[in-house]
């Protein structure tokens, strides 16, 4: 997996590439400590091969840490990822964008 991190302002942009599973996980999670004057998350997922529950975890934690601070935003989710999110019902929990 590997993590792309742009800060602007107090946006943080964080791109996903590759699996985000058990193994990956962990370093996505360590970015949660990173979030000091952060009000915004934007995910973007478009080279996001793959999500476990493991990955969903992660994504949990980030909503938690941000649920009284700020915003997380999901975008350009790929189609089997977006099936993953729909099937665990993260789409009901996190703002994912919609690509028309």
């Amino acid at each position: 997996m590997k993590i792309e991190k742009k800060k602007e302002a107090s946006t943080l942009l964080l791109s996903i590439e590759g699996r985000l599973d058990t193994n990956t996980s962990p370093e996505l999670e360590k970015e949660i400590n990173n979030l000091e004057g952060v009000e915004t998350i934007i995910f973007n997922l478009e080279k996001l091969e793959y999500i476990s529950s493991a990955g969903l975890r992660v994504f949990l934690l980030f909503h938690k840490k941000m649920m009284n601070k700020g915003r997380i935003l999901i975008k350009n989710v790929t189609p089997d990822v977006k099936n993953i999110f729909s099937i665990t019902g993260f789409n009901d929990i996190l703002e994912i964008e919609e690509v028309l």
